[in-house]
């Protein structure tokens, strides 16, 4: 079962890895700042229960910094973790501290306005400008509206700004003074922030790499400098090394490190990683397989999983029932004893490792270790029939062998049973094979066919479960054909009446498993940015080219009752002025370039590089925070867009303050162009209130008022049907 997409409407289900966002269902309290969690606020909600219960998960969308910082305001408020976040609008009960848990985003938010007034200032434009920028930002609906809720994307910004920020601060300083406490102090803060940002989102790595493309070009400007010495130019560039690079690097591990310490506990979530990895969380497999044997030995029993996980996590199995003597398609098998792979703990998983020059099934004392490259026998404990493979075309896989259990019918088909164990993981060809943390593959030695999962699901006389097949090696690596020993035990009974009661019992020996930090940190790294979905619709899903025109928006919240409602939904001026500001930008910028190129300067070279500085900033934070979403196959929401947006506005006061100071060249120009301005804010702000009551959820609205506000056919305004 593939787990439904993020932003999929479905529950979870036992398969499901991840928590799905709920059904687009509305209702609820009402209130400027509802009650009740809209949209994407049971989602991470979700991940906020988990925090306080302990609870393991993995989340796709992103590195776990963000969900922390949302957490911890559960923690200040005293939040058990103890709320159903299963349906948008469901009233939350009297333990969930709302205000707490909302007020890091608000707070990052607000902190947007004076970062971006103080980024302006850096850049070297007027208060005025930067006064411009700031009240853009507060004016602006969508990101009011995405910093009043439980949502990452206030935090992601705030961070973005303020990387850009601290940036800019050191740069201005590099002028006057090197190596001083306040150019130590941005930065190390630049690299502080640009960590916190892509740990929010793995959006927030677009404007890293800008930043380390910027400081990258500044150095490259600085070797050139003849007044610095070579050792000096040697401590700028491991200052900067040490400071966009080592410690961001250095706190995103710092951000797992402290995310799994939280999270040890078992959960729903734990199934997709590795035996090894489940193993070191408290409970669930770890009740199982605490205090196993480590080494595996001759006469051990063993439980193989694979390690690829897909379609689903499953076990080498066999049973009684045999392969048909013919498919459907007419094809003939082997009739021998089928071998699957079976998604469930079942006592017929188990095996036992056999030394093929040797009859006993039980482990010797002292035990033999397997080693690399050991050649063993796998016999399946129930049935006590060897794991075998011969050139039999397999059920599905017509191209591969047939992987059954022999069973001897007295005619020309041998057993061909004997198998050698290849550590893939290993650190030297003498390792020994080892409990969960050594992946093996077991290569066929009559025919060098590898054991391998195909992942396809066998019809009804195989009850669906999973094909097993034989795959020559010619063929590859793959994980498919890699397993990993989950269960293990020492066997003892020689017997098979006693083994069976043995291998129903559980066995315990005080070894310890545990996994270190990187390795687990690997593991969930890997597995964030893998984990796939198929299905990418969801009722407000959209494209990245809607988001320029805004020709779409999210409806967060509906009151039960009355027309109160709360959309995603910008301001309209701001979006289509920021928009004319880089067509107007990189226009101008095209026009300055030929006429340079023709040796004619119509503004003068200061003003030209605070041109390029600001549109690099701008301009580039805009582009790379945008462009990257038309190469990604994942479920897009308008909110995405906002990062760049804000980029985008911060470019409006630039554009005008520029074209005010040298294009306005007459008093009369300069204040008809100083009256359009004020008109101009007058419509942003005039825009601002006349969608506030979708932005803050009150007043409530009208039927009539409603459809008013549907400037667009593309807009879905919520109208209640009486």
């Amino acid at each position: 079962m593939v787990p439904p997409t993020r932003g999929e409407p479905g529950g979870p289900s036992p398969q499901s890895p991840r928590i799905p966002r709920p059904p687009t269902g509305h209702g609820g309290a009402g209130g400027p700042a509802p009650p009740s969690p809209p949209f994407d606020e049971v989602y991470y909600g979700q991940f906020v229960s988990l925090y306080m219960k302990r609870i393991f998960f993995v989340d796709d969308s992103g590195p776990p910094f963000g969900h922390m910082l949302l957490a911890l305001g559960g923690y200040l408020g005293g939040f058990d973790g103890n709320f159903l976040w299963n349906r948008i609008g469901a009233e939350y009960s009297m333990n969930v501290p709302v205000w707490s848990l909302r007020l890091l985003p608000a707070l990052a938010g607000a902190l947007c306005v004076p970062l971006a007034y103080q980024i302006l200032v850096e850049l070297q434009f007027s208060h005025c400008a930067a006064l411009g920028a700031a009240l853009l930002i507060l004016l602006e609906n969508s990101l009011i509206t995405q910093s009043r809720f439980m949502l990452l994307e206030s935090i992601l910004i705030f961070f973005i700004l303020l990387a850009v920020l601290s940036y800019l601060k050191f740069y201005n300083l590099q002028r006057h003074s090197f190596f001083s406490g306040s150019w130590w102090f941005w930065l190390l803060l630049t690299g502080v922030a640009c960590s916190c940002a892509v740990g929010v989102k793995y959006m927030g790595l677009f404007t890293y790499i800008l930043l380390l493309a910027i400081a990258g070009l500044h150095f490259w400007h600085m070797i050139g400098d003849q007044n610095l010495s070579n050792v000096s130019l040697m401590w700028h560039f491991l200052a900067r090394g040490l400071a966009l690079i080592v410690i961001p690097v250095s706190m995103y591990l710092s951000f797992f490190y402290v995310h799994l310490t939280l999270l040890y506990r078992s959960g729903p979530h734990d199934q997709i990683m590795t035996s090894a990895f489940q193993a070191s969380l408290e409970g669930g497999l770890a009740r199982i397989t605490q205090g196993q044997p480590l080494e595996v030995a001759y006469g051990s029993q063993i439980t193989l999983r694979n390690v690829l996980g897909k379609p689903m996590q499953c076990w080498l199995h066999s049973h009684t029932n045999t392969y048909p003597i013919r498919y459907e398609n007419g094809r003939g098998s082997s009739h021998q004893q089928q071998v699957t792979c079976y998604p469930f703990k079942d006592v017929n998983n188990w095996w036992i490792v056999k030394d093929p020059g040797m009859q006993q099934l039980v482990v010797s004392n002292p035990p033999r270790p397997v080693r690399h490259g050991d050649i063993v026998q796998l016999v399946h404990g129930i049935t006590t029939r060897y794991l075998n493979t011969h050139d039999v075309a397999a059920p599905l896989s017509p191209h591969s062998q047939e992987v059954s259990c022999y069973i001897d019918y007295n005619i020309s088909m041998p057993a061909q049973n004997l198998w050698r164990v290849e550590i893939v993981n290993r650190e030297s060809d003498t390792d020994v094979w080892k409990t969960i943390l050594s992946e093996v593959r077991f290569v066929h030695v009559n025919t060098s066919a590898v054991l391998k999962l195909s992942g396809a699901s066998l019809p009804e006389w195989g009850y669906r479960q999973l094909e097993v097949v034989g795959e020559k090696l010619s063929k590859g690596y793959h994980q498919s054909m890699v397993w990993n020993v989950e269960e293990h035990r020492y066997g003892k009974s020689q017997e098979q009446k006693e083994r069976e009661v043995e291998l129903h019992s559980p066995t315990q020996m005080d070894i310890s498993k545990n996994l270190s930090f990187m390795a687990k940190f690997t593991e969930l790294q890997w597995k964030i940015l893998t984990l796939k979905n198929e299905d990418t619709e969801h009722k407000y899903s959209s494209s990245a080219l809607d988001w320029i025109t805004m020709d779409t928006n999210i409806a967060y919240w509906l009151h039960p009752t009355s027309g109160a409602q709360i959309h995603l939904l910008g301001n309209v001026v701001t979006w289509a002025s920021a928009n004319i500001a880089a067509v107007v930008y990189m226009c101008l910028s095209l026009w300055y370039l030929i006429r340079r190129r023709r040796k004619v300067y119509d503004i003068p070279e200061g003003a030209w590089q605070l041109w390029v500085s600001a549109g690099g900033i701008c301009v580039g934070g805009w582009a790379v925070n945008y462009l990257p979403f038309f190469l990604m196959e994942k479920t897009l929401f308008l909110y995405h867009y906002l990062p760049a947006l804000t980029f985008q506005i911060l470019l409006i006061p630039i554009v005008l303050q520029h074209l005010g100071d040298h294009l306005c060249r007459s008093l009369l120009l300069k204040s008809m162009f100083s009256a359009s301005i004020v008109a101009w804010f007058s419509s942003v702000y005039f825009v601002y209130c006349t969608f506030s009551p979708v932005t803050y959820g009150e007043p409530s609205l009208s039927v009539t008022e409603l459809k008013d506000l549907r400037w667009k056919d593309s807009w879905n305004i919520l109208i209640r049907k009486h």
